[in-house]
């Protein structure tokens, strides 16, 4: 590969990074938006079946070209990377503020990595290692801040089991569905096929249609939908694409923007932002740098 072409390929794999940050980054402010109308159930079953949709004439078009064979592996893709993410996102976020969720959210690097070293026999350096300490300091930070005693916050390691199955979600989607002659696209259209009838039994299962009729349906529907098609569904393409490109640690360093994206959303939003939050955010993001620096 020239240098040309190595300076254009990493070029796009950066715009891809800080456009995937504005979106992700503005994803716990959605939730948080879609949660004043539904329940935490309804509106991580109506992002993923509204990027299901979204999906489906373009999963139809394609249709001669699946692999129906590698069906096992979009489903657990769609299931880690999420299914199970979206409900644990929407169920954090009844009780804990959109910032604070962006910031754990950064942790998914150092899962990446953890994974990557126990089950894929990817190579941890000592420098890696301490950056996974530093980030799970920076992580038990976020959990316990704001305490008048320690305690640990239950909904913020609902954010961190979330980042947990990204990491294990990354690589194995990087060693089984990189290689099976798809692109990105149709990679992402066959995921959602698997997961997005779930989400739709579940969602119509439950009073979703009566609350359509409330103050504010309209918005907060509006809310959940941007959050499915932009967040879900466009945003995965962009980052299945992204994995292809690059490594998954690599992939998985739009963390380190995301954080600053949903802060200043929270702080838009009037959340209360402690000196606590922003220290456990920073050495979080120390960590990650490290994790990185030598990946």
């Amino acid at each position: 590969m020239s240098n040309t072409t190595t300076k254009s390929t990493s070029a796009i794999a950066w715009f891809l990074l800080i456009l995937l940050a504005l979106v992700w980054g503005s994803s716990f402010i959605l939730v948080k938006k879609s949660l004043h109308v539904f329940q935490a159930s309804q509106v991580g079953s109506l992002r993923i079946f509204s990027a299901f949709c979204f999906f489906v004439p373009i999963f139809l078009y394609n249709l001669k070209k699946i692999p129906f064979k590698d069906w096992y592996k979009f489903l657990i893709v769609g299931c880690l990377g999420n299914l199970f993410p979206a409900f644990l996102f929407s169920l954090a976020g009844t009780k804990l503020d959109s910032a604070i969720s962006g910031a754990l959210n950064s942790t998914t690097p150092l899962f990446t990595l953890i994974i990557g070293g126990l089950f894929f026999k990817n190579r941890i350096t000592k420098r890696q290692f301490y950056g996974i300490i530093l980030g799970f300091v920076g992580a038990l930070i976020l959990v316990l801040a704001g305490k008048e005693k320690i305690s640990i916050n239950l909904y913020a390691l609902l954010v961190i089991l979330a980042t947990l199955l990204y990491g294990i979600n990354l690589q194995f989607t990087k060693k089984y569905l990189t290689n099976i002659g798809l692109d990105s696209l149709v990679i992402t259209s066959c995921i959602f096929m698997t997961i997005g009838p779930v989400s739709g039994v579940v969602l119509f299962s439950t009073d979703f249609v009566d609350r359509l009729s409330q103050n504010g349906a309209l918005p907060a529907l509006g809310y959940a939908v941007l959050l499915g098609v932009m967040g879900s569904a466009i945003a995965m393409v962009l980052f299945n694409k992204l994995i292809q490109m690059t490594s998954a640690v690599l992939a998985s360093s739009v963390t380190y923007l995301i954080p600053i994206v949903a802060m200043i959303w929270g702080a838009l939003d009037h959340e209360a932002i402690l000196i606590e939050h922003y220290l456990g955010m920073s050495i979080i993001l120390v960590g990650v740098y490290l994790v990185n620096k030598s990946s």
